[in-house]
């Protein structure tokens, strides 16, 4: 656990009943680019402004699994690093596929949406075996796909964020995309205009960014299944030093989007 991880625990975490929330922060070490942790610091820190103790989990090869799990979020990494992580996900699989079955809300960024799904194929031509929770594949090529991108989602409404990879992605089964874009040479493949995965409460995304501080909407959407799922509801508890710093955020989240949006590919 690093100091942030420390400090983070040692002021957001407390013992009144029923609050607690167990946060898995996926593969930090080798599966963490881009900015990917700021969705853990996201989350986090929406969970305490809305009353609730959330307690963070960084799971690594090899660590013990927690007892409990509430959400699970997960980066992106190069193809080296999801080498180094297969072994010990397909140990983890089976908990996983339990956990996604029973509802667990979980986001997977870029490396680890591509192997939450089917397989991935690299640019080499080697294989690897993704763990199935997704209706999807992936093959690498040598073109990369990177730039500022807006997906328009049903649920969670414009989705803002930067793409970067060179896997083309292709959904297959009862598996949604996450949302869809407007422009050719985007997306999960350039040619059909998704972005994403959705199936049950799992995500899959090509969204770095970090995405989840510029986009509320999703964070809290992930938030709120969590909170539901062990509580029975999402009932915040803020005072009002909480309700203003959570709208003090949302204002920042609001003109980095604008900023986003507005800046060429």
């Amino acid at each position: 656990m690093n100091e942030a991880t420390r400090n983070l625990a040692d002021t957001e975490v407390d013992t009144r009943p029923g609050r607690r929330i167990d946060v898995v922060s996926l593969y930090p070490k080798d599966m963490n680019i881009y900015g990917d942790w700021g969705n853990v610091l996201t989350v986090m820190r929406r969970l305490s402004l809305y009353g609730y103790d959330p307690v963070l989990h960084e799971y690594n090869q090899g660590d013990p699994w927690p007892d409990h799990v509430d959400l699970i979020l997960g980066g992106g990494g190069q193809d080296n690093g999801q080498k180094k992580i297969t072994d010990d996900l397909f140990a983890r699989a089976d908990t996983l596929r339990t956990l996604a079955a029973d509802g667990v809300p979980m986001l997977m960024i870029c490396g680890l949406y591509q192997l939450f799904g089917e397989y991935f194929e690299t640019v080499d031509g080697t294989r690897l075996d993704g763990i199935g929770i997704l209706g999807a594949y992936t093959v690498g090529r040598e073109h990369r796909m990177i730039g500022n991108l807006v997906e328009h989602s049903e649920e969670f409404g414009d989705i803002i964020g930067y793409e970067n990879h060179s896997g083309q992605t292709f959904l297959t089964g009862g598996t949604k995309p996450l949302g869809r874009v407007d422009a050719d040479g985007t997306g999960n493949n350039g040619t059909d205009h998704t972005e994403g995965a959705r199936f049950g409460n799992v995500i899959g995304t090509y969204m770095h960014g970090s995405v989840l501080p510029k986009n509320p909407r999703l964070a809290d959407g992930l938030i709120r299944i969590a909170a539901e799922r062990r509580y029975g509801a999402f009932s915040p508890q803020q005072d009002e030093q909480q309700s203003a710093e959570l709208r003090r955020i949302d204002d920042f989240a609001q003109h980095a989007r604008v900023v986003a949006a507005s800046r060429p590919r």
